[in-house]
């Protein structure tokens, strides 16, 4: 049998439990997760291309991620999968269900994530900072000769604005992200910036969960919003202490959150 291309972590047992992690920022991000629900559940945490070990053995597009990570979760028969998207893992998950099927999985969860992240015209509920395919496509030119100094700056947009994060939390962000490799990680942002589902979302097959932290620097009320007038099947869950990151910010809640729908 040929080697598995994608690096999954798999720990637990139990109901499957799949933890797609977001841009710059490996599976390990959800270590609190695997910790606290391993004896609940069997966690399946990818490392997506472009990242930890999986890093350029798949090509660098959310398509080619969506699809090895199916061919995954069908290597290993895993059905009635609680998903968990977190950012770019949401675009991951969007797209393999929109090119596989849903038949597999049983609820979604997507953490603070938005459809589309560019803005435009057409749509405001993109990043906060106002991201457009002119100022992106800046970003991207510059984003290799500029990588020294942006793992600080993206670890902080990870958390609560107008809190305190803890020390070690923002170091172990910093260095991990800081650990990437920037000709892989622009690749996978030019990818994900180039997504749009909202009109997969519109139709979406299974309950739909938004778990969003209520100081997030990336994803407003706006999207939150959209979600519910948009989303069939549709549940918010707000963390009041958190950012871009409630599962590292408030991981007891966030694993009661998931624990629940485990046992649903």
């Amino acid at each position: 049998m040929s080697q598995e291309l994608l690096h999954i972590r798999n720990d637990g047992t139990g109901r499957p439990l799949v933890l797609v992690h977001g841009w710059s920022c490996p599976g390990n991000f959800f270590q609190a997760q695997i910790d606290g629900l391993k004896g609940h559940a069997r966690c399946i945490v990818p490392d997506l291309p472009g990242h930890g070990a999986t890093a350029d053995r798949l090509p660098l597009t959310i398509e080619a991620a969506a699809d090895a990570l199916q061919a995954a979760l069908v290597k290993r028969d895993l059905t009635d999968i609680i998903l968990c998207g977190w950012s770019m893992g949401s675009l991951v998950s969007y797209a393999m269900i929109e090119r596989h099927g849903a038949e597999r999985i049983s609820r979604f969860v997507s953490v603070d994530m938005s459809p589309r992240v560019l803005n435009g015209l057409d749509w405001q509920n993109g990043t906060l900072n106002g991201l457009t395919a002119e100022l992106n496509q800046h970003f991207l030119d510059a984003l290799v000769a500029d990588w020294p100094k942006l793992p600080a700056r993206i670890a902080r947009r990870l958390f609560a604005a107008g809190e305190e994060t803890a020390p070690d939390l923002r170091d172990f962000a910093r260095k991990e992200i800081a650990a990437c490799n920037p000709l892989l990680l622009r690749q996978m942002w030019a990818s994900l910036t180039a997504q749009d589902f909202r009109e997969l979302l519109k139709a979406f097959p299974v309950p739909f969960h938004l778990a969003a932290g209520l100081k997030s620097q990336l994803y407003g009320q706006g999207v939150h919003r959209w979600h519910r007038e948009n989303v069939p099947d549709f549940h918010f869950h707000g963390f009041e202490a958190s950012g871009h990151t409630p599962h590292l910010e408030e991981p007891e809640a966030f694993n009661a959150l998931l624990l629940k729908l485990l046992h649903s």
